[in-house]
């Protein structure tokens, strides 16, 4: 059995998904302890308790010590399955993060698998929003073979939550990342979008308004897309999607109370500005976020990145206890070099 201490360096939720994830993926049992040891609130919270269960009924698992709070989980995967799954999330918990760890397992599958969430959040705090994952994350997955359909019907926002999603994921034969040059910029997309209860107040646009300000320097093809959608708690979210010859970056942002949608926009380009500036291939949050792919491929793999941060050697720590093989990090450069 794996051992997995979930205090280690970053110590939040994302050791707990991507060990249960490889635990399934390669059928090796895992011991997490110490979850979110040094967090207010430490313990499995309702998404996570949420997301453990998914995780396990799509391997037809058995979990140990899986409650409210918890600090410690035994996990022990069986086969995977093609199964729908129907997830119900009273609060406003992510749904981005949540599929984080069943993304995974579902290009493992034998067949493809649906997963319809009923609540939760989808462009909520410390997790990426949804139009980030669809239009970033999918999207450089896509280039290694990875086939996700995704489709919002309601978004969600914090405190209430009430997002609606449906996914379906495929098997999918991964192909190795050599992502080192991203080539030049072409364009920018800003999508923004608020609640329905905004639009009197023109969120949506003065968040573009703030982006574009901040932007204009560049000179290069800026386009817009603006929604406002029925939600049961006001919100608002802003997203940057830079196409390059060779990748894509991204940057987001989220309203919030006492700060003016200019500013959530101004900001949101700000750290697109400091991302670009890295010359790398993927921005500093989505690099954590590949690493279990590009190791789980077992072919070598390189992408250039901006910055090693706490996430990401979190997830390196993390994968290289289940994966046989090893992460070199040099000139901004992090590889994965498989055993044998």
């Amino acid at each position: 059995m794996i051992k997995i201490n979930g205090s280690y360096l970053e110590g939040g939720g994302q050791i707990l998904r991507t060990a249960t994830a490889l635990s399934a993926i390669t059928k090796k049992p895992c011991y997490v302890f110490n979850i979110r040891k040094n967090r207010p609130r430490p313990g499995l919270m309702p998404q996570h308790l949420l997301g453990l269960q998914a995780v396990s009924y799509l391997c037809n698992g058995k979990l140990e010590g899986a409650s409210l709070g918890s600090e410690e989980i035994k996990f022990y995967p069986g086969e995977i399955t093609a199964k729908d799954l129907h997830i119900k999330i009273e609060t406003a918990g992510s749904i981005t993060l949540c599929l984080q760890s069943l993304l995974p397992i579902g290009f493992f599958a034998p067949g493809p698998i649906k997963i319809s969430f009923e609540g939760g959040g989808t462009d909520v705090p410390f997790s990426p929003t949804f139009d980030y994952f669809r239009y970033v994350f999918l999207r450089i997955l896509e280039k290694i073979g990875a086939k996700v359909e995704i489709n919002i019907l309601r978004r969600g926002y914090y405190p209430k939550g009430g997002g609606r999603v449906e996914v379906r994921v495929y098997p999918s034969k991964l192909k190795n990342f050599n992502l080192v040059e991203r080539g030049q910029l072409k364009k920018i997309l800003a999508i923004s979008v608020a609640s329905e209860l905004l639009r009197k107040k023109k969120v949506a646009e003065r968040q573009v308004s703030g982006a574009r300000g901040i932007l204009c320097s560049l000179k290069l093809p800026f386009e817009t897309r603006i929604e406002y959608s029925k939600t049961n708690s006001a919100g608002s979210s802003i997203c940057l999607i830079a196409e390059f010859e060779n990748s894509i970056l991204g940057s987001d942002g989220l309203g919030k109370l006492g700060k003016s949608a200019e500013e959530v926009g101004r900001e949101c380009a700000l750290q697109f500005l400091e991302e670009e500036k890295a010359k790398a291939c993927v921005d500093r949050f989505l690099a954590d976020q590949i690493l279990i792919y590009s190791a789980l491929v077992n072919k070598e793999s390189q992408v250039k990145i901006p910055q090693l941060t706490s996430h990401t050697q979190t997830n390196i720590w993390t994968i290289e206890k289940f994966l046989s093989g090893k992460f070199e990090f040099k000139n901004n450069i992090i590889r994965w070099l498989p055993k044998g």
